[in-house]
């Protein structure tokens, strides 16, 4: 390390011990040892990309609206480093998990150490044991910097380097994200309305990977099965590959299962001869993007609750009925049969040179929670956020 890093260390170092000295002493003592700028600045930059997530939420932008809502959700995370709470609570944090890996070394590499050494490390670990004990975020930093020294001074050798540490840090967590999504759980943007009013533009869901088999992934569907491969159940909301645009991924109820006859005649949908029951709840009123103005227009429909063999869910209808899409299909064998909720806007398996019906290897998930929602007056629609999908 050269002469002018170490100077900058030791300059960081001192001015840690400040603050959390200070700290320690209360609201009053440490602000005026480290000010009140990186707080409002904090929240400035809050501020700021929340303004800017509002507008670009408006306009439907969800790509650049949702990272400008991540962004400031990031900066306000960051809060605690410039309050005296969250500056006592990350020197003791950092004294515990030094403590953690360097029980963990001394373990490791016990038999490669003198007596001497090991009673010294000994002694490090438990002086962070006990100023742990305390309130005090300087005993807790000063304990941590007797320890780091001990460490370097018996374990050099075994020692990670910071850049390493940070390395495999992050790599573990991007290797366990990768996976997470390839085989259990992927996140799903809402882009269109075909779904509404169970799913809205602008929701973010999670879809379940396991629930119909194990995909492998980088595979095409056309040709490889899943693993432990099943039908979904009548009902189910489920995120699917578009067998005639594969890169496109479509969301639908299942509707009809292999062998299934499907009638829909007036917008009364029958399975299997039976007509499937319905509660009239009334008009529905939602706003949807004209591609031809680039601009939302009011729609005015009718909402019913379909009881659907047993699970009830919504689906509205246009009151027009030449927008009503009648017809009898069967179901064939390793196929489901897909409509929309929105029964007068969605591109599903009733209509001809459409999607079609949709193979079993074709199915990536069922759509589970909402996990956050963009849209409606504020930009975020804070009550669909962690709500079931059903």
């Amino acid at each position: 390390m050269t002469a002018a890093a170490e100077t900058r260390n030791a300059q960081q170092a001192r001015r840690e011990a400040e603050l959390v000295s200070a700290a320690d002493k209360g609201p009053r003592a440490f602000y005026a040892a480290a000010g009140y700028g990186k707080i409002l600045g904090i929240l400035g930059a809050t501020i700021a990309f929340g303004l800017v997530a509002q507008h670009l939420l408006r306009r439907q932008d969800f790509l650049l609206g949702s990272l400008a809502v991540f962004l400031a959700v990031f900066v306000l995370s960051t809060i605690g480093s410039a309050t005296p709470w969250g500056v006592r609570s990350r020197a003791r944090s950092d004294a515990r998990g030094l403590r953690k890996s360097g029980a963990r070394l001394v373990k490791r590499n016990r038999s490669r150490l003198s007596e001497a050494a090991l009673a010294g490390l000994d002694r490090a670990l438990l002086g962070v044991d006990e100023a742990l004990r305390k309130p005090s975020g300087t005993a807790a930093l000063q304990a941590r910097g007797a320890l780091d020294a001990a460490l370097d001074e018996h374990l050099a050798f075994a020692r990670k380097s910071a850049a390493r540490e940070y390395t495999e840090s992050i790599g573990g967590a991007i290797l366990v994200a990768l996976l997470l999504r390839a085989f259990i759980f992927e996140p799903f943007h809402i882009p269109s309305g075909s779904m509404i009013p169970t799913l809205l533009v602008g929701d973010f869901i999670f879809v379940n990977k396991m629930s119909y088999g194990l995909r492998i992934p980088f595979t095409d569907p056309a040709r490889v099965h899943k693993l432990w491969e099943q039908a979904p159940r009548r009902g189910d909301v489920v995120v699917f590959i578009n067998p005639q645009h594969p890169d496109v991924d479509y969301v639908k109820r299942v509707i009809g299962l292999p062998g299934d006859r499907i009638e829909v005649r007036d917008n009364v949908l029958s399975v299997n001869g039976k007509e499937q029951q319905r509660e009239d709840v009334g008009d529905f009123t939602y706003k949807d993007h004209s591609e031809y103005t680039d601009q939302d227009q009011e729609v005015v429909a009718h909402q019913f609750i379909e009881d659907l063999g047993g699970r009830k869910h919504p689906v509205i209808v246009r009151k027009d009925p030449i927008f009503a899409r009648s017809g009898a299909w069967e179901v064939e064998p390793g196929h489901v049969f897909m409509m929309g909720d929105n029964r007068d806007n969605s591109a599903d398996s009733r209509v001809e040179g459409g999607i079609g019906q949709i193979p079993f290897s074709y199915l990536k998930g069922r759509a589970s929670i909402i996990w956050i929602s963009f849209g409606g007056s504020m930009g975020i629609r804070v009550e669909r956020m962690f709500h079931g999908v059903n």
